[in-house]
């Protein structure tokens, strides 16, 4: 496999011969980013909630990707390409034997992306104006149905959190302390007991929508139009969810990374969107939830084979401060 994913840093097993060529890893992916395009192959791992073990389900999910997100992006997400090998070469849609798949995408400047942008141009709240309108329009026409609205039940969104406890359970003493994951989950219960009513108004008011479920800084970029990325495309739990998990997550990485005059900004917007006045009602509910789940799927890399010791302790400490972090909106709550 280290040979496999070393042969596709070079350049001629690209089509269009670029440049030059880079590789990042997220825990479920390997990223070839080249200078016109991109391509995303899915690591063969099996998380539970997620599960890439087979070649036919890399490509259907790698197709699920591509046609999710042209909802949001049309024209970034191209195709599915096959990953194929051929006389011990391996390429990107040449003729040979199918090894992988991988989604191609075009390339988007890096620094475009809402993180870099708000690094280097400090505080623009026009621009969070923007992506509050594109994540209401996005809302609005997003599908919802009776099958879509069980999501918004407490029993599944239950589901959700109490998988998070479960699978974090592990780096108690690595990412996250004993007293964050106790004081958190005992939150996350007493929220359930208490707000029976208000997520029952939700699902009722036709707030479970098929969202994106990832929508955090690195997945939005300051273009013409706004272009948001990498929904979540591999288990429809964490995607039909209420609209307001969408917000607080996008709100919560705000707040992260130290802006929380935007994070405020970016709610008041989108309800001047939207019109949904009760969405601040959860919207602390689900900033706890988000950032704990930032901090569950970070440390996931605290397991990862391929990735560095010196980068499994920066994962360490990322996820360790997303935890803090719910923790603190928990703190904030019981004021």
């Amino acid at each position: 496999m280290k040979q496999f994913h070393e042969a596709l840093l070079d350049r001629e097993a690209y089509p269009h011969r670029p440049a030059s060529v880079r590789m990042v890893q997220t825990h479920i992916s390997w990223v070839y980013i080249t200078d016109t395009f991109v391509y995303k192959v899915k690591k063969p791992v099996d998380f539970g909630f997620l599960d890439f073990t087979t070649l036919a389900k890399r490509k259907y999910f790698c197709e699920q990707e591509v046609a999710l997100n042209r909802r949001l992006s049309p024209h970034i997400y191209i195709e599915v390409v096959p990953v194929t090998e051929r006389g011990g070469n391996y390429s990107f849609g040449a003729d040979g034997t199918i090894v992988d798949y991988a989604v191609k995408m075009k390339y988007i400047p890096e620094e475009t992306s809402l993180r870099l942008f708000l690094d280097q141009k400090g505080t623009v709240e026009s621009i969070v104006d923007r992506v509050a309108d594109t994540i209401a329009r996005f809302h609005e026409t997003a599908e919802s149905s009776s099958a879509i609205d069980k999501f918004g039940a407490i029993e599944t969104i239950r589901h959700n959190t109490d998988e998070n406890f479960d699978q974090t359970r592990a780096y108690i003493g690595k990412s996250i302390t004993a007293d964050q994951w106790n004081i958190i989950k005992d939150y996350t219960d007493r929220y359930y007991a208490e707000k029976t009513e208000v997520f029952k108004k939700r699902v009722e008011s036709k707030r479970i929508r098929d969202c994106h479920g990832d929508l955090h800084l690195d997945h939005v970029y300051v273009t013409e139009p706004i272009t948001i990325v990498d929904c979540i495309e591999f288990n429809e739990r964490f995607r039909y969810s209420d609209t307001a998990a969408d917000v607080a997550f996008l709100a919560m990485d705000l707040d992260f990374n130290g802006y929380a005059d935007l994070s405020g900004r970016l709610v008041e917007a989108y309800i001047d969107c939207s019109g949904d006045e009760d969405l601040r009602r959860l919207l602390n509910f689900y900033k706890v939830y988000r950032a704990y789940v930032r901090g569950k799927v970070i440390s996931f890399r605290l397991d990862d084979p391929n990735i560095s010791a010196e980068e499994k302790k920066q994962a360490a400490a990322s996820a360790g401060s997303y935890f803090a972090l719910a923790r603190k909106y928990v703190d904030a709550e019981a004021c």
